[in-house]
């Protein structure tokens, strides 16, 4: 069953409002950069001065999900994997890219069940987020999946995951203690234990354990 959780929406944009026209006007676009994954853009372009300048965006060509998985007895399962980019290891929910053409919800369903296994029989959209937008214009959607069911998990060949659960107060407090980094965890996360702080309950707190 789908279920929308009680999200602050952002805030409007008034294209005729001058305060949020662009003060950039870009003069070209050339990739400077590409591979499946991403393209770089170089931009020539006048800034908000007048002055000439340059511009790199970093393009995503998918969309980032990620899944707060919340079982019957309060707990987070979480994915433990080696980060190339930081060269260090990092726990994070399950997290992917879904191709812009996907429904972003099947995309999250594929990714829960790749890296851990599951499948959740309930899913809550908990916030849309932009990572990193000063250099690039990646989004994100999250959720909290329950009524877990067990499987089999299927990870890429460039995943070499280790899945654990932990409590969910365990894992809040991972995010404020540096334990958990990652953007999307961090949001993910914080953002079950607000709605809850706010009183969405119905929409975040696990299912009754069996019995």
């Amino acid at each position: 069953m789908w279920r929308r959780a009680p999200y602050d929406p952002p805030m409007s944009h008034d294209a005729s409002d001058p305060a949020h026209r662009s003060p950039w006007v870009r003069r070209s676009r050339r990739t400077a950069y590409e591979n499946p994954w991403l393209s770089l853009w170089h931009d020539e372009v006048s800034r908000p001065d007048g002055l000439p300048g340059i511009y790199g965006v970093v393009h995503f060509a998918n969309l980032a999900v990620g899944i707060v998985p919340l079982d019957a007895h309060d707990r987070v399962v979480l994915v433990g994997q080696f980060r190339y980019t930081l060269d260090a290891w990092s726990w994070e929910i399950p997290e992917g890219g879904v191709p812009l053409d996907e429904d972003p919800l099947d995309g999250a369903r594929r990714e829960l069940r790749e890296e851990t296994g599951l499948t959740a029989s309930s899913w809550d959209e908990l916030g849309r987020v932009h990572l990193s937008n000063s250099v690039t214009d990646e989004s994100g959607i999250l959720y909290l999946a329950t009524g877990l069911t067990e499987g089999e998990a299927a990870p890429d060949g460039t995943e070499a995951l280790e899945v654990r659960r932990v409590p969910f107060a365990e894992a809040l407090a991972m995010t404020l203690d540096g334990r958990i980094t990652d953007a999307l965890s961090v949001v993910g996360l914080q953002r079950v234990a607000l709605a809850r702080v706010a009183g969405a309950r119905g929409s975040v707190r696990p299912e009754r354990p069996p019995g």
